[in-house]
């Protein structure tokens, strides 16, 4: 405990990352739930982010996690124009292993205890069918399947997203959101980046690939044989005449290492914590590089979810989504007037809504 209360509510209740509204930790013994529901923020509305299922060194480290996402869903919610703050729940197991209906059902009550402050939906190590489950117990729960009210699979409207973040990123790098005839290179190829392979293939643009799994790499080039496939990020980062490095896949993709032999003059990914540590993002500005700030233009993926709640509508969705092209313009803008990098913009801004309690 003593290391939980050095960290965790350290930054829980003092540090500048903190600023939480609500922490809570469940455990049901019959299924062998463990679990931490953070809220960060509830100044918009209520609480909205997704339930990771992992298998964390300990305890501490799962309530660190939480907080850490629960805060980030606060900027996300903020800046996507929802009428939501940010929380974010984590489940302490193996999903292989340790997810059964019985604990899905314990973690849909403790949910449904918080009267809808929170707001659930998948994350990595839930799916669509393990929401259903849950929305069992707990009527607050987004992400669930078409034939249980929900809007099933948000990959298509998270790619959209990014492809406006890219199109406005292009708008102010060069003075033209076309990217016909740009070098895209996307780093993950799964459900979001292939569908992003589309939206640049239908535009015109120059598309280089790399994917840890050599199916997913066959399956894009098979179908699309203009897309060139390199072996792997590294080779990708170093791709000669390339102008937009998306990263979809694992966070910490601008690092020390990766920053200083990127070829790119502009990054816009799906790919959650892009930025391995603070100043990274100086690190890009110095060298010139663009940053699209990653929980602004992969937000396209909440802002499906949070329309389950009113009925899920597609074209709605997608109207929403598209104002990311505008949004992401905005904190350009700022960042340039206020001498700061784009996401030192992006926090401001969502800072500056939620203390005035109103979304984008």
């Amino acid at each position: 405990m003593t290391d939980v209360s050095d960290g965790v509510l350290h930054t829980l209740f003092r540090s500048e990352q903190g600023g939480h509204e609500q922490v809570v930790l469940v455990q049901d013994r019959s299924s062998g739930l463990k679990a931490v529901i953070a809220l960060h923020s509830t100044a918009l509305g209520p609480a909205l982010g997704g339930t990771r299922f992992y298998p964390y060194a300990d305890e501490a480290e799962a309530v660190a996690d939480a907080l850490n996402l629960a805060r980030g869903m606060s900027y996300k919610n903020a800046l996507a124009g929802l009428d939501h703050g940010g929380g974010k729940a984590v489940i302490i197991g193996d999903p292989e292993r340790d997810k059964t209906e019985e604990l899905l059902l314990a973690y849909g009550r403790a949910v449904a205890s918080l009267g809808g402050r929170y707001v659930t939906a998948c994350d990595v190590g839930t799916y669509v069918a393990d929401m259903d489950v849950v929305a069992r117990e707990n009527r607050w729960t987004t992400g669930r399947s078409p034939e249980n009210g929900g809007a099933g699979d948000s990959s298509v409207l998270t790619a959209f997203g990014v492809y406006q973040g890219m199109r406005a990123s292009a708008q102010h790098q060069w003075g033209d959101p076309s990217l016909r005839g740009r070098k895209v290179g996307v780093a993950g190829i799964g459900k979001v980046g292939r569908h992003l392979v589309g939206h640049l293939l239908a535009e015109g643009a120059e598309v280089v690939i790399t994917d840890v799994r050599e199916e997913a790499v066959r399956l894009v080039t098979e179908r699309n044989p203009e897309v060139t496939a390199v072996p792997d990020t590294e080779a990708l980062i170093r791709t000669a005449g390339l102008d937009i490095y998306a990263p979809c896949a694992l966070g910490g993709a601008l690092n020390d290492a990766s920053v200083p032999v990127l070829t790119a003059q502009v990054v816009c990914g799906a790919a959650n914590n892009q930025l391995a540590h603070p100043g990274i993002e100086k690190d890009l500005a110095d060298r010139g590089i663009l940053y699209a700030p990653d929980y602004v233009v992969n937000a396209g993926g909440v802002i499906q979810v949070a329309d389950e709640l009113h009925g899920f509508d597609f074209d709605r969705c997608k109207q929403k989504a598209a104002k990311i092209f505008d949004t992401t313009l905005e904190i350009f803008a700022r960042a340039k007037s206020d001498g700061v990098p784009p996401a030192a913009a992006a926090d401001r801004l969502a800072e500056q809504r939620m203390a005035e309690g109103r979304p984008a």
